[in-house]
């Protein structure tokens, strides 16, 4: 499906002009863990190895192809905990660490071989506690373990412009100076004077209606007037 699809996610080819603005930062590439299902199992959505790798250089090659801002990672094949799934599903779903774990290490190898950072998805959760909710997909803590793993590449990697948050430029650089900080500070206070003032006025014209002789209409002592 993937094959079908990514050009068109993608593009480039024929129309550079006119898709080079819309293209990532950064792309994450990650397939694996239904590829790696048992073929024997119903509905199987196996990829055999090889394939699951020639798949996935093609689909690389064209990412790293795009914009020189558009970075990548991969992502390998993930581990699973088949305890989980058994007792989540009464079957294995057609996984297991055995096979997943000849996935990932070809992951890992073909991103070596492209020179793409690849995060070792089955090392990350093979046998952590808590980071499977059926045995597949991931809990708060799996996915915590994950954030991190993409941090720590983006962090390392010598990208040009830097996707690390640490490092990258502030968008509007004046925002939050002292300079516009005080500003806006006056403009707040100025504004919140004369909404103060106009209430107090008004305030006042209230009770002085409402104390004021109806007939002569002239203040009595204790009125308080405003001279504007």
């Amino acid at each position: 499906m993937a094959l079908e699809i990514y050009k068109k996610v993608f593009p480039k080819e024929h129309c550079w002009d006119k898709h080079k603005e819309i293209q990532p930062s950064l792309v994450i590439l990650y397939f694996g863990g239904n590829d790696s299902q048992d073929s024997d199992f119903p509905n199987s959505s196996n990829v055999p190895l090889d394939e699951y790798v020639e798949n996935m250089r093609k689909i690389a090659l064209h990412i790293k192809g795009l914009l020189e801002k558009t970075h990548l990672i991969m992502l390998s094949a993930p581990a699973v905990n088949e305890e989980l799934i058994l007792k989540f599903y009464g079957d294995n779903r057609g996984r297991s660490n055995e096979v997943g774990r000849k996935y990932a290490e070809a992951g890992v190898k073909l991103g070596q071989e492209l020179g793409v950072p690849v995060v070792n998805f089955f090392e990350a959760l093979y046998e952590k506690p808590g980071v499977f909710w059926d045995g597949m997909h991931l809990t708060a803590e799996g996915s915590k373990i994950l954030f991190e793993k993409f941090q720590k590449v983006i962090k390392e990697a010598d990208w040009e412009p830097t996707l690390d948050w640490d490092k990258m430029p502030t968008e509007y650089a004046d925002i939050g100076t002292d300079m516009h900080l005080e500003k806006l500070m006056k403009e707040t206070t100025h504004i919140g004077t004369d909404m103060q003032l106009e209430k107090l006025m008004k305030d006042t014209e209230d009770k002085t209606i409402g104390i004021t002789d109806s007939d002569s209409q002239e203040p009595k002592p204790h009125e308080i007037i405003l001279d504007a």
